[in-house]
């Protein structure tokens, strides 16, 4: 394998993002072998990453940011404003009022001849200046260059960023982080800036796939190979010497390595990249739904299902799914060909969907299932729509008391009393038995109770039909659906004494 396997290309990116002419079949010794006692394959060790290492060098970079700092009007942070101390800390060296500049370090990687680098958000995020320092050696800008942001992605923390060189860069491909080189046990190679050293080599296993932090759209790679500060932004490679992750955050309680790092999958992060180099910005799917998780207290309450799986919509504002004809209380089992485990994958695959993309949808409803066509929006521009509330007709008030609650019909008082919205629907949840299921789950006095067995409740004898059906009906559970603040989610209670 020669270093022209970094394949050198005056044309830009190209949709999907597989760049250049391919890395080859580098395994380095990482053979799989088939065990002559069983049906078990493995990756042997390898000898060595040295030839990867060198192969792949070429195009990592690394990333120096600076950034102005607000003028210092005194001493924030360490003495109270107008502390008669003031003075005597304003006065302190490099403490003169002026603006500071600071500096910050971080990894990155070129992904095409003409100087397209990816990186992570928060390397780059309010930088006043970016610069470009590339791996030494023959044909590499021996000069840092200037780095212009064409756009970032802080939902996934990845940017992409544009140099200009006089000579085609060297650069590497995107692998796929869904395949049989990113498995749980598969070798992989980090490579970056940690802690400012310079460019670094560290090599580890994947130790666990599709890991959520904090982020919508979370699809980490975990792996044990060293990630440390300054890290952030640079690949994570597989033995062919494609990149299957970029480099994003560690666990840590030191601030060092302790092998538990985390890489943005390729799977997300050629999506991201993909749309900011078309757009500027991204332009996610939109469903047009409110979802939350079948937990297993609620199988027994839904017709049809037999174990906690798929994403139960709760709302269904103007938009796609109302526009399809999904509803309330629909469980969404399969999206665009793909069963959907829980709320986290649908909200992911919905979101790496193209807008205006029109997708079947298949969704459990009274026990059986049903088909659906639904023509994403873009969730950018939609998301923020307003979820209007049903108006229902207002009733004397009345009072119950069932399943650990105490029940009232909708009236003024309580509107005042719990600061509900005009024109609110359903019964009111006025008191709750502390020792009940119902406090155990987390209900509350002013919470809403719109749907009973998956069926709209205005009076208290709507909702006294309902608990008398389900019983009727053998189950074990009842399904409400309560809102909180306008907020919908789905709770079952326990029927049996």
């Amino acid at each position: 394998m020669t270093s022209q396997a970094i394949a050198k290309s005056e044309t830009p990116p190209a949709r999907g993002l597989r760049l250049g002419h391919g890395l080859g079949a580098l395994m380095l010794g990482a053979a799989l072998v088939l065990s002559q006692t069983g049906p078990v394959a493995s990756q042997d060790r390898p000898e060595t990453f040295a030839d990867l290492a060198e192969l792949v060098s070429p195009a990592v970079v690394n990333i120096t940011t600076s950034t102005t700092m607000a003028r210092n009007t005194g001493p924030q942070g360490i003495v109270p404003e107008g502390s008669p101390f003031e003075d005597f800390f304003r006065n302190l060296p490099n403490d003169d009022g002026a603006p500071r500049r600071s500096s910050a370090l971080g990894s990155g990687f070129v992904i095409s001849a003409d100087g397209f680098i990816v990186t992570n958000n928060h390397v780059i995020e309010g930088a006043d200046e970016i610069l470009i320092e590339f791996f030494p050696g023959e044909g590499q800008p021996t000069e840092r260059l200037p780095a212009e942001v064409l756009g970032t992605d802080p939902n996934t923390d990845i940017a992409l960023l544009k140099v200009e060189s006089d000579a085609p860069l060297q650069f590497v491909e995107f692998g796929d982080s869904d395949g049989e080189m990113a498995e749980v046990g598969d070798w992989v190679m980090a490579m970056g800036n940690p802690l400012g050293q310079g460019f670094s080599v560290s090599a580890g296993i994947i130790s666990a796939r599709n890991r959520a932090l904090s982020g919508t759209y979370d699809d980490y790679i975990q792996t044990d190979a060293a990630i440390n500060r300054g890290n952030s932004g640079g690949p994570l490679f597989d033995m062919d010497g494609n990149v299957i992750g970029v480099n994003t955050a560690i666990l840590s309680p030191n601030g060092g390595s302790i092998g538990i790092g985390f890489a943005m999958s390729s799977a997300v992060v050629t999506n991201v990249i993909d749309q900011l180099i078309e757009f500027g910005e991204t332009r996610r799917g939109w469903l047009g739904v409110r979802i939350q998780d079948v937990t297993p207290d609620m199988v027994d309450a839904i017709d049809g299902l037999e174990e906690a799986r798929g994403a139960m919509i709760t709302d269904v504002p103007e938009g796609p799914a109302r526009d399809a004809g999904l509803e309330s209380g629909d469980v969404i089992v399969v999206f665009d060909g793909v069963e959907i485990a829980d709320t986290r994958e649908l909200v992911r695959i919905v979101g790496n969907s193209p807008v205006g993309k029109d997708v079947p949808v298949e969704a459990l409803r009274d026990g059986e299932m049903a088909e659906f066509t639904v023509t994403l929006g873009r969730r950018e521009t939609a998301q923020a729509a307003a979820f209007p509330a049903e108006e229902e007709e207002q009733a004397e008030p009345e009072e119950t008391n069932m399943l650990g609650l105490t029940l009232s019909e909708i009236d003024e008082d309580l509107i005042e009393q719990f600061g509900l919205s005009e024109g609110a629907g359903g019964l009111v949840i006025t008191g709750i038995d502390a020792e009940s299921e119902a406090a155990s789950k987390g209900l509350l006095p002013g919470d809403l109770i719109t749907e009973a067995g998956q069926q709209p409740v205005t009076t208290l004898s709507d909702f006294e039909d309902r608990v008398t059906e389900a019983s009727d009906a053998g189950r074990r559970s009842i399904l409400l659906l309560i809102r909180r603040g306008g907020d919908p989610r789905f709770v079952a209670l326990s029927l049996e004494e």
